[in-house]
């Protein structure tokens, strides 16, 4: 994801003709990207409870500092690995659906393709790594079980508003690792402000799909119910659209509508 001659709209341009590409030429290439986001984001989420478990026992409030630090890298796998993440691709294709590099119609067949293949990548993903080792002793006092149980504890105009500032920053970080040419100030753009929401608790509805599963598929927990997790997921995806999509996706292509000297 390198910056060109072109700029950010450049990049959003090159980038939407690429996604339009693999979905019309192989879609199912397509959903096995999305998948694998679902995957990266579930590895990620693992590796920050599990870390983040272990340092509660040292200080109560240590574990959310390193959750936030280590669940940045599941966008980094995700950047680099080349996957499709539902929350990027609401930037990218309303950018691209405004600035006229991709038909409406076409745009949200690829979010919503992307979207189902990322929950299926981390349903599937959730389900097995609640079988491994580091999980076998899960119960409702575990570090993800507890920050479940919050997340569907929320009212829904509280998730509302966290989903948009949780994909403003998803997004920034995107648009601030682009612009970044060497690898190294890639990830430290990344990890740090990822860390941001992860930090405040916001809510990212793909990250969601695989923090939910791994609790459902390690047991469960009594908040866990069909109707606060569909609500979390509605208005998460709601939010996140508004800040992703139209917060930075539209706006920015409209500010950068007819510009000549202050271009993106």
């Amino acid at each position: 994801m390198e910056l060109g001659n072109h700029g950010l709209m450049g990049l959003i341009d090159n980038s939407v003709t690429k996604k339009s590409h693999l979905f019309e030429n192989s879609i199912w290439k397509y959903v096995v990207r999305a998948m694998f986001a679902g995957m990266y984001l579930t590895i990620g989420t693992a590796i920050a409870v599990v870390a983040a478990e272990k340092a509660n026992h040292i200080h109560p409030d240590l574990g959310k500092f390193v959750y936030a630090m280590l669940f940045s890298w599941a966008l980094i796998m995700i950047i680099y690995m080349g996957a499709e993440l539902g929350t990027s691709n609401m930037m990218y294709l309303t950018a691209g659906a405004s600035r006229k590099s991709i038909k409406p119609k076409r745009a949200l067949q690829i979010l919503l393709v992307c979207i189902v293949g990322n929950l299926i990548g981390g349903i599937i993903s959730g389900a097995l790594v609640m079988r491994t080792g580091v999980f076998l002793d899960f119960n409702a006092s575990h570090y993800l079980a507890e920050t479940v149980a919050i997340k569907l504890s929320k009212p829904a105009f509280q998730i509302l508003i966290e989903g948009i500032f949780a994909n403003v920053i998803v997004n920034t970080a995107i648009v601030a690792s682009a612009r970044i040419k060497d690898d190294a100030g890639k990830i430290i753009a990344i990890q740090f402000i990822i860390a941001f929401f992860a930090f405040l608790g916001y809510e990212h509805v793909i990250a969601n799909f695989s923090s939910f599963a791994m609790v459902f598929f390690g047991g469960g927990i009594a908040e866990m119910t069909v109707s606060s997790v569909l609500n979390n997921f509605f208005f998460a995806t709601i939010g996140n659209y508004i800040g992703g999509g139209l917060i930075i996706g539209f706006t920015y292509a409209w500010m950068n509508k007819g510009e000549v000297l202050y271009f993106d």
